[in-house]
């Protein structure tokens, strides 16, 4: 039995985008080439553009293609502060993904508090962009934290920026599987997220900004309005349009979540939950006191359960997960941890197999390190 618990981390490519890549497999003209294949091949990038544009009640001119939901993320902050020659103001999320840690650092960004949850500090935020006079602030968030779960006050928070007179970018790569998302609804500035999360190609992200938004090109070139040049990853787009046109939210409850934590909670001792109560209802993120994260994941691997000790984009790091450090957690208990994310389609008898192996393997740890 093969237990996949990692799709935070990535999503398998779903049957019906795989065989629409196939079936485009000859389509291999330049979609800036003159001729005719050439614009057939540009108006298929448009339809998919109109289908992402859709997917999130935005407009296709609104939609930015990108190699990534890290590139979309630094588009988005460099190309502001860059199109602001420095006159400008940044704030970002301590448990932002390191994508968006590292360039707001780059750019002198103040990094905004959380609680133990993980929830932004918004008296804070609200102190420190009332005190600030500049014209451009920008503040940078996550819809959800794909390694913790917590689910951000979105709509509260854009309000505030707004009425502060700031704009916001909000990174929708942790929640856009499972999180409907209305960029109008929402009257958001600019969001970045993912194809892979989708079902769909690695090496696809969008960013979706308003029309007034300017931004200075990370990539320079004639494609994506100036802003991303380089000839477009044709399958890779083509497949988030089918992604899109096809996905459905209904999968997606805390059922198999709550299943197994129901469990975790009655038979491992020495367990809890990190994060808010307010979550991704696909994310289970859990520390094993007694137990080491990785030892744990590695075991649970060798049985065919597939699962991570936190970001994917960290792993290899051999460094405590900032996110966990912001939220307060002692090292010996970041250390004791491991994600469980769910696609909402396993079976009672899978998940059964994951309660079983996870039992079996953390008594067997924490006997090895002189526990009972």
């Amino acid at each position: 039995m093969n237990v996949y618990l990692d799709n935070a981390a990535t999503t398998k490519l779903s049957p019906a985008v795989k065989e629409y890549i196939i079936s485009l497999l000859d389509t291999y003209s330049n979609p800036s080439s003159v001729y005719e294949s050439g614009m057939q091949a540009k108006r298929m990038l448009n339809q998919a553009r109109y289908n992402v544009a859709k997917f999130i009640n935005a407009n296709e001119c609104e939609i930015t293609f990108t190699s990534s939901g890290s590139a979309s993320n630094t588009l988005g902050i460099k190309g502001y502060c860059d199109a602001h020659a420095g006159d400008y103001s940044l704030y970002y999320s301590a448990i932002a993904h390191k994508s968006i840690q590292m360039c707001a650092e780059a750019y002198n960004g103040k990094m905004i508090p959380v609680d133990k949850y993980g929830v932004l500090d918004h008296d804070w935020l609200f102190n420190e962009l009332y005190q600030d006079t500049c014209e451009n602030k920008l503040v940078v968030f996550d819809y959800a934290n794909s390694e913790i779960g917590t689910i951000q006050p979105v709509s509260k928070i854009i309000k505030t920026v707004h009425f502060l007179l700031g704009t916001c970018l909000i990174d929708c790569t942790g929640s856009i599987s499972t999180i409907p998302l209305d960029v109008k609804q929402l009257d958001a500035d600019m969001v970045c997220f993912s194809a892979h999360k989708l079902g769909s190609l690695k090496g696809v992200g969008v960013l979706y900004k308003k029309p007034d938004i300017n931004l200075s090109p990370l990539v320079y070139g004639s494609q994506e309005n100036g802003l991303f040049g380089g000839t477009e990853n044709f399958f890779g787009i083509m497949a988030l349009g089918k992604a899109v046109e096809d996905y459905c939210y209904n999968t997606n409850s805390s059922e198999k979540r709550d299943y197994v934590y129901s469990y975790i909670k009655k038979f491992i001792p020495q367990s809890y939950l990190i994060g808010s109560a307010h979550r991704l209802q696909n994310n289970l993120y859990m520390c094993f006191r007694g137990v080491s994260g990785e030892s744990l994941m590695i075991l649970l691997d060798s049985a065919d359960i597939q699962v991570s000790t936190g970001s994917a984009c960290s792993s290899g790091d051999n460094v405590d997960s900032p996110t966990l450090l912001a939220i307060g957690m002692n090292t010996d208990d970041i250390r004791s941890c491991i994600r469980m994310s769910f696609n909402g389609t396993e079976t009672e008898a899978e998940l059964d197999y994951v309660c079983e192996k996870l039992k079996q393997n953390v008594k067997a740890l924490r006997v090895l390190n002189g526990e009972r």
